[in-house]
């Protein structure tokens, strides 16, 4: 069985996932990195050189493939719920957590981070994300057998409140 951690960038899932499979004796992995590894170009440039449709088909392929495996922690890349076949895969063996974040903390989260190509044009990163959220909210939702709040929490005390959450069944 697997722990699948979806969310917004920024939310805690790289962190986290490495607390989990160091609690759990599993592996953690970053859809992202592998997508990055298959593809042998940073996100950026396979969206530049592509764009976003090509980047999805990839991440649904490195998506399938994962969720095949057993023992992971897989760090889900933010978008991997915009298409019901990875959900559907993911849910196959794992347990999808989504990490929660308000639009200020995630912003002040990752507001240096320039490994991102934008996804809404001419919008001020902080209206990128409220935008983003409010298309993506249904969708972790319906994807998610629990979310967890981490504007507040460090990645030590998520990790320890998701397995608590996983024991109690």
């Amino acid at each position: 069985m697997n722990i699948a951690l979806i969310g917004y960038r920024g939310t805690g899932k790289s962190a986290v996932s490495k607390m989990l499979a160091e609690k759990t004796g599993k592996s953690a992995i970053s859809l992202d990195d592998e997508i990055v590894l298959f593809a042998g170009r940073s996100i950026s440039q396979i969206v530049e050189q592509h764009g976003w449709e090509h980047f999805r088909d990839l991440e649904q392929q490195i998506t399938e493939r994962f969720s095949a495996e057993d023992n992971l922690v897989i760090d889900c890349g933010g978008g991997v719920i915009l298409r019901e076949q990875n959900v559907t895969a993911l849910k196959r063996n794992a347990v999808l957590i989504w990490l929660t974040a308000s639009p200020s903390v995630i912003e002040s989260r990752i507001a240096s981070s320039t490994e991102r190509p934008a996804l809404v044009a001419g919008k001020t990163f902080l209206e990128e994300i409220e935008e983003v959220l409010t298309a993506r909210t249904a969708l972790y939702q319906s994807a998610a057998d629990f979310s967890v709040d981490t504007d507040l929490l460090t990645p030590k005390e998520i990790a320890t409140h998701i397995l608590s959450k996983l024991q109690q069944g």
